[in-house]
């Protein structure tokens, strides 16, 4: 029979659990205790439950831990993560160590249903969804794990595309009861999945990042199909009527297309669209994915377009490319080639 995992179930779920067994109610933080709060790894570790308690948990479920299957490191010292999944496939996560911050990049899908241009992720289709414990498991099993300073929602998949398993596992990243995290160093992207970010904004105080690309509704389509039933608009008029109390940072991810998306026109539309709403826009280098024509303009262009914003008011920033040299930069994750050897 096979054992459910302990690790990734939230408060709510550990009371049913120990409910279910006839336990104590206290002993639903207890084991939360022990799965979020302590470096352990087996139930048996869990030491103010009696040994006839620590049976029964182990009866029909286990602690749910798992290792990544392989790593690479970058000449920059970012390194790539390889974890098995549910349904035999693969997903990556990227650690990205920069003087004091240290970043963990997650998947929440195996694959991708976004289909964005640019993206090797998308070009590997959709595999399926992850769940909170494989979301969860990438943060708890690295070997940096003691080190992190923040984590962002930025690998493979689409967080709000998957979005009940994505909430449950910020929920245990910041509750008390979890492993008590600020959620201002939690980041959250999306292309803009118009009908979940109100609930987003409502339920958590994580950052939120939404890929713009082009402010012009062809273009965009053009880089995005997400565009056709999820436009920009849309999302930036949910954004402007949303209570901005919370101090929650909104930034909007912006990568530069040689041609494209980088002319003074762009930089106009953006000012207008962005006009009153309190964010910073980050600029990224396009990284090329094979059977792509799109190319990133020089670093004299990207600066430029940086400093034009500035100088118009809005915070934009030039992301750092890392990680390139083994295929973790923005962009470039993507698990084809393992999912294709299982198959």
């Amino acid at each position: 029979m096979t054992k459910e995992y302990l690790f990734g179930k939230n408060l709510n779920e550990l009371i049913v659990v120990t409910r279910k067994l006839g336990m104590p109610g206290y002993s639903a933080r207890q084991i939360a205790d022990w799965l979020y709060g302590k470096e352990t790894n087996s139930i048996d570790e869990m030491t103010n439950l009696s040994k006839s308690m620590r049976d029964l948990l182990s009866r029909d479920y286990e602690y749910g831990l798992s290792q990544p299957v392989n790593s690479s490191e970058s000449r920059d010292g970012t390194k790539k993560y390889l974890f098995r999944v549910s349904g035999e496939k693969y997903i990556e996560s990227a650690f990205i160590p920069d003087r004091e911050r240290f970043t963990l990049c997650v998947s929440s899908q195996a694959g991708c249903k976004m289909g964005c241009v640019f993206c090797m992720t998308g070009k590997q289709g959709f595999q399926g969804n992850l769940n909170s414990n494989e979301i969860l498991n990438q943060f708890r099993s690295i070997p940096e794990f003691k080190k992190l300073t923040n984590i962002v929602y930025m690998g493979m998949g689409e967080p709000l595309d998957n979005f009940n398993e994505v909430m449950k596992s910020l929920e245990i990243l910041t509750a008390d009861w979890g492993y008590g995290w600020s959620p201002y160093r939690i980041t959250v992207s999306t292309v803009g999945i118009k009908d979940k970010i109100p609930e987003f904004l409502e339920r958590t105080r994580c950052n939120l990042a939404v890929s713009i690309h082009s402010p012009f509704d062809d273009e965009r389509r053009m880089l995005m199909p997400v565009q056709k039933t999820n436009s920009i608009n849309d999302i930036l008029s949910i954004i402007r009527n949303y209570d901005h109390n919370k101090q929650r940072r909104i930034s909007f991810e912006y990568i530069l297309f040689k041609g494209i998306n980088d002319s003074p026109r762009h930089i106009k539309e953006l000012l207008r669209l962005l006009n009153g709403i309190r964010c910073r826009i980050n600029l990224i280098r396009f990284h090329p994915v094979p059977g792509s024509d799109l190319e990133s303009p020089g670093n004299e262009e990207v600066i430029n377009f940086r400093n034009a914003l500035t100088e118009k008011g809005i915070h934009a920033t030039i992301r750092a490319s890392r990680g390139l040299d083994i295929q973790a930069a923005c962009g470039l994750l993507s698990t084809l080639e393992q999912n294709k050897t299982i198959q």
